[in-house]
């Protein structure tokens, strides 16, 4: 029933993607006219739901990163907690709705046009990733050797880029840098973004661990941006691999189509493929 009737009141914007596997997706404007700012929602309804389980969801728009998705997640978290048991999806949306509303009677500057299609044309071709860069044998020594702090604080270390691994229109794409300050984990992520493809990722994923020799202990941390519990994942892929000095991007472009756990899969499998390169 809720189904339907949401299917009836969002018209062409609500989308059923599966609906054996009772997946579905919604296109979420400020306004109707002219929409300044868009944002997909995708959800999997478990076989619990309403009564027992939460819908899986995931929030898509190349502009929804780092804060505000930190603080839309927890507004529809809030919303589930306080109709526990009972169908959630219409106050979702509208929820999200009223935060593009704010958004577009804001001073926020509008989202860059280019940035606003989740998928990837096909057109694209090679054009869509970055060219591999094999890890050179010196950078590689650079991952466990540490200078002393001085310039080396404020150099860029060198990028390499991982193959991409691309699954159902997603695709996904490490990069790796030997690190041995947080300031240098700064520039690497700026210098990353200065990318016009790495910053349009719908995720870019990180950790990374530098070893202080003095104190005998790791220096580390990650970041999902946006991707629940990917940068934990990855870090702890690192601990498992022992890895010093160094950290991983995993950007992944969106294509549109849900991957569940194989997502955390691909994401990994990049990360542990640029780490053995």
């Amino acid at each position: 029933d809720e189904i339907e009737a949401l299917s009836s009141i969002y018209g062409d914007d609500w989308c059923v993607l599966d609906e054996d596997e009772k997946i579905y997706c919604i296109k979420i404007s400020d306004c109707l006219d002219q929409p300044k700012w868009t944002l997909c929602l995708q959800v999997i309804l478990p076989p619990g739901y309403p009564t027992a389980e939460p819908p899986i969801y995931q929030l898509n728009a190349p502009w929804l990163r780092g804060q505000d998705y930190m603080q839309l997640a927890n507004s529809l978290e809030e919303i589930y907690i306080q109709n526990l048991g009972e169908s959630i999806l219409y106050l979702w949306v509208e929820k999200i709705r009223e935060v593009l509303i704010e958004k577009a009677q804001s001073s926020d500057p509008e989202p860059d046009i280019k940035k606003t299609s989740e998928e990837v044309n096909e057109d694209d071709g090679d054009d869509f990733l970055l060219d591999c860069q094999p890890v050179q044998e010196d950078s590689i020594k650079m991952l466990s050797y540490i200078p002393s702090e001085s310039q080396e604080d404020e150099e860029l270390p060198p990028i390499h880029h991982g193959s991409p691994i691309t699954d159902r229109r997603s695709t996904f794409q490490a990069h790796l840098a030997p690190v041995v300050t947080p300031r240098q984990v700064k520039r690497v992520l700026e210098k990353l973004y200065e990318n016009k493809k790495i910053a349009s990722a719908t995720h870019n994923i990180y950790a990374y661990r530098i070893y202080c020799e003095d104190k005998q202990t790791f220096l580390q941390d990650c970041e999902d941006d946006g991707e629940t519990a990917a940068g934990g994942r990855l870090l702890h892929l690192m601990q498992i691999l022992n890895v010093h000095n160094v950290l991983v991007v995993v950007s992944r472009w969106y294509g549109g189509i849900l991957l569940g756990p194989d997502r955390f899969k691909h994401i990994n499998n990049c990360a542990r493929n640029v780490l053995v390169e």
